[in-house]
């Protein structure tokens, strides 16, 4: 079945390949009969699968190295945006997109196609998912004429503008809901080549709604008619968002092994803004997220027994000291960032004294253990977060919200943790006991209730921290709304002298294309084929242009 698969794939490449391209595309796959019985489920089935596995090299390259150092959930050298960056963008028109077309194509020749209409919705959802984050960092991307060169010899595609695509998806996404609310009868079901949903078509809904959510926000700074045209669309339908964890989009293969590369290049340790917060607040993500350090057991009795003194920066008296994040900037910071790598001297034994990220919260079978991945990729939290975002920006008004700003909030905040939690727990790597007690405790916390002060705030810092584990979200949420700002008082920013790239760079396609890509380029205000920091780090996307600096929330 696997090289079925992969011969399709193969056999179904049209005329965008990747970032670079050949001036051949009019020779390749030209033969329209190379494939004719296939069943269309396992198309579903690998385009989905490659959602989440391509994510390996995007961590190693992208999260850990560039985006959540950049959103401050973690802090690590820094090390030049490598070439290997943009997977995301491959992945899609080789692997996803292909495919998706080809289903589409398969099913429209069959004489029973009518049994398969939801399937067809749900092929637009996945589709939308990764082109999402294909454009978050690429801006005007093909896509409403890509994939043509297989079936119509279309191999010059138009790089749609941002604003095209996310209006494209909108409706898009609006006619996949409607097939699939129109209770057809007699359609063919996924089953288990559904990875996500097992053929459940509601929560397919829900997850198009979610989408939907994704693209409001995103459409915000620009349009915040638009954005609240999009909410009020979500709130109104019948079939609705995420009830519960259950619903969320996860992604649980046993045979799937996590960020294997977690190491890669160097090690990642715990941002101290973050670890500081959740110390003061009782956060119980925080030994889920970050290592303990050696300040753990009688070490205290070895400092008084050796005469030796913990450094100025630790308070030896912290109930909590066995958790200690480092600064974002390690040059600036000489007294603590020398802490990174060495190792204080008490008696015979040496103690990191910086927590690193868990890593085994990401890599469960580090080290030769046991544990078993679950990736939760579109998460019930972030819907209820997204919202009450939305509600406390008065979007919501002449619309049945289901609940207020504080009850979205709230069970954004539960879900998030408790998720997190069953993370751990099936990885193996740090769980929490009582945590339902836990978190009734945290929601009353001054920096995390919504008390009427710095409420929109603390809605960003919880969907924040939600994105530990989903950096593109993270850094999308740093760039659109600034925050953490500098000189907060809940979760405060802290400068570096890194410049941060805001997009990607999308090189020369080559003869066949080159005007539609050199017009683009043009269009959004970016040096064509430069990839020079000064550059990416000033020249955004669409959606990211009206918004603030980073730390520059207001």
């Amino acid at each position: 079945m696997k090289k079925n698969i992969i011969y399709i794939m193969l056999a179904t490449l049209t005329g965008l390949f990747s970032a670079s391209c050949t001036k051949d595309f009019e020779n390749i796959n030209s033969d329209k009969s190379v494939v004719s019985d296939i069943d269309v489920k396992y198309l579903f089935t690998y385009s989905c699968e490659w959602l989440q596995n391509y994510r390996e090299g995007e961590w190693v390259w992208e999260d850990a190295e560039q985006w959540l150092r950049a959103a401050q959930l973690l802090t690590a050298e820094n090390y030049e945006l490598s070439g290997s960056v943009n997977s995301r963008y491959g992945t899609f028109y080789q692997r996803i997109m292909p495919n998706l077309f080809e289903m589409r194509k398969l099913i429209s020749t069959k004489t029973d196609k009518d049994g398969y209409q939801n399937m067809v919705a749900a092929t637009y959802i996945v589709q939308i998912f990764q082109a999402l984050k294909v454009t978050d960092m690429n801006g005007s991307i093909p896509y409403t004429e890509a994939n043509m060169g297989r079936e119509n010899g279309k191999y010059n595609p138009v790089y749609d503008t941002q604003k095209t695509l996310f209006d494209t998806w909108v409706t898009e996404l609006n006619s996949s809901i409607s097939v699939l609310e129109s209770n057809l009868e007699n359609q063919v079901s996924l089953g288990n080549n559904d990875v996500f949903y097992r053929g459940d078509w509601s929560n397919w809904v829900r997850l198009a709604n979610a989408l939907k959510l994704r693209i409001a926000a995103r459409y915000q700074n620009q349009d915040a008619a638009k954005a609240k045209e999009i909410f009020q669309q979500v709130m109104s339908n019948s079939t609705g968002v995420f009830r519960s964890t259950l619903d969320q989009m996860t992604y649980n293969n046993s045979e799937y092994g996590g960020f294997t590369e977690i190491d890669y290049r160097s090690r990642r340790f715990a941002m101290e803004t973050v670890v500081n917060f959740m110390k003061s607040t009782g956060d119980p993500r925080l030994g889920i997220y970050y290592e303990k350090n050696s300040l753990v057991g009688a070490f205290r009795d070895s400092l008084t027994k050796y005469k030796v003194t913990l450094p100025s920066w630790i308070d030896v008296n912290d109930p909590n000291i066995q958790w200690l994040g480092g600064p974002a900037d390690w040059q600036g910071n000489p007294d603590r960032s020398n802490w990174f790598y060495n190792q204080l001297l008490i008696g015979n034994n040496k103690y990191s004294l910086i927590s690193g990220i868990n890593r085994r919260f990401f890599h469960p079978r580090i080290d030769g253990a046991n544990g078993r991945v679950i990736d939760v990729i579109l998460p019930y939290a972030e819907v209820c977060l997204q919202i009450a975002e939305f509600i406390q920006k008065g979007y919501g008004s002449g619309v049945d919200t289901k609940g207020s700003a504080t009850d979205w909030y709230e069970k954004g905040v539960r879900a998030s943790i408790e998720t997190m939690n069953e993370i751990a727990i099936a990885a193996g790597s740090y769980s929490v006991t009582e945590v339902s007690t836990l978190i009734d405790a945290y929601l009353q916390q001054p920096k995390v209730k919504l008390d009427g002060s710095n409420n929109l705030e603390k809605i960003y810092i919880q969907q924040l921290f939600n994105f530990y584990k989903m950096g593109n979200e993270a850094f999308a949420l740093v760039r659109r709304t600034g925050f953490p700002k500098f000189n907060s008082t809940l979760l405060a920013r802290q400068t570096t002298p890194d410049m941060i790239a805001r997009r990607y760079w999308l090189l020369d396609p080559g003869e066949v294309n080159r005007a539609n890509w050199l017009s683009a380029m043009t269009e959004q205000g970016f040096t064509p084929g430069d990839r020079t920091m000064d550059k990416l780090s000033t020249e955004r996307v669409w959606w990211d242009k009206p918004s603030p600096n980073f730390g520059g929330g207001n």
